[in-house]
């Protein structure tokens, strides 16, 4: 899933530039008070029986979400023992009671990703002089990304492709952002939602049956895919109607990854969440353009690490990126009963204040170690060229 692509450093100016322009970010959940939201009379449901698909549109923009209602219900969560290809943290099987939400019908693509990541709902503002609704003023106030310091499209394209390349925290932001931006709560979804949509129903490896060969008609994976992802929504949908649910990119979940998560729920659970507490791992779904096909399958289950960003050559790393998924992204839903504040801090794992000393302590002697290993790579180069010293300094 995650294939290298190599940064190029062009001079020693412009990594200590990118190395001492890192700076510390917004806690992961923006409180804010939301405002009136956009009128979209299909997104309006006081109960299950009055959900229906809408469309969500991207104001200022000619972008919109397509939101695919998913009815509560039970299922058996992870696979059988006898499935082919199983891994151990797939088990034991045990039975979920989901409670309904609407999905994106498809991955989040480049083009509604950067109406946040490039501000381009404010810049198309500015340029027709339209004033700012209520939502755009608490949009505008989410935090966003830093500059990228490379293509994160790898040169696969952006336009109608998945985005790609973002850490769970840009997921989450991206979230915030769509929450204020729409006045509906937004978030994403828990490994177990993911897995009940994406099994629609279904028992079998994948939502379309058992038989790997007819994965062409359904996803992108490494046999099909030329090498890259590609647009959204050109595979058939899964029974609920999810686009691209196995394969072209791997989907950013809410919850911990945790091997042993299965074997701790001895009995029915609802609504179950992995609260993340730590960086590493956080749990991603469904398989990319450049895995195999039993890494496509519905219950498979991965975590990030730091591998994810071996080329980030900044110091400290990003927070917003990681240049190594180039197989992974992400798809939104929006719970039809909206959680509480407090239910939405506890989700996030660390109280904010608490994040701002940790990341404040981090920034901090990492700076330190910075100047430190900047003053020696100057005085005691450790190369052939200035490329090279600053190459091995970023490194370590």
């Amino acid at each position: 899933m995650f294939r290298i692509r190599l940064l190029c450093v062009r001079s020693a100016a412009a990594v200590t530039a990118t190395v001492l322009s890192a700076t510390l970010a917004a806690p992961l959940f923006a409180q804010t008070a939301r405002p009136e939201p956009l009128k979209v009379p299909d997104a309006v449901a006081a109960s299950e029986a009055e959900m229906k698909p809408y469309t969500e549109p991207l104001e200022h923009t000619t972008f919109k979400l397509e939101m695919v209602p998913i009815r509560g219900g039970k299922f058996v969560m992870g696979s059988a023992a006898e499935e082919a290809e199983r891994a151990e943290d797939e088990g034991p099987q045990h039975e979920v009671q989901i409670s309904p939400f609407w999905m994106s019908k498809y991955e989040i693509t480049w083009n509604q990703y950067e109406v946040w990541g490039d501000r381009v709902d404010s810049l198309r503002r500015a340029a027709y002089n339209k004033p700012a609704t209520p939502r755009d003023k608490v949009a505008d106030s989410v935090t966003r990304p830093t500059p990228p310091y490379t293509d994160m499209s790898f040169g696969m394209g952006r336009e109608n492709n998945p985005a790609i390349c973002m850490t769970q925290h840009s997921a989450r932001m991206y979230c915030t952002w769509l929450s204020a931006k729409t006045g509906r709560y937004y978030r994403l979804p828990t490994e177990a939602e993911w897995e009940y949509a994406c099994r629609a129903g279904t028992t079998t490896a994948y939502s379309f049956g058992d038989d790997p060969a007819a994965l062409g008609d359904y996803a992108w994976y490494e046999a099909n895919s030329d090498g890259k992802y590609q647009p959204v929504g050109k595979k058939k949908p899964n029974p609920w109607g999810l686009h691209d649910i196995h394969g072209n990119v791997a989907e950013w979940v809410l919850d911990q990854y945790a091997a042993d998560t299965y074997g701790q729920r001895k009995e029915l659970v609802a609504d179950p969440l992995v609260v993340p507490l730590t960086e590493y791992p956080r749990a991603v779904r469904g398989g990319g353009w450049d895995d195999a096909p039993n890494m496509l399958r519905s219950a498979v289950r991965e975590g990030s690490n730091l591998d994810w960003k071996q080329q980030d050559p900044q110091i400290p790393q990003s927070i917003w990126y990681f240049t190594d998924a180039l197989g992974v992204g992400f798809r939104v839903v929006r719970p039809l009963t909206e959680p509480s504040d407090e239910e939405k801090k506890l989700s996030n794992g660390i109280k904010v204040n608490r994040r701002r000393k940790i990341r404040k302590k981090a920034f901090q002697s990492n700076s330190s170690r910075l100047s430190e290993r900047l003053l020696q790579c100057i005085i005691r180069p450790r190369g052939n060229s200035p490329q090279n010293d600053l190459i091995s300094l970023v490194r370590g």
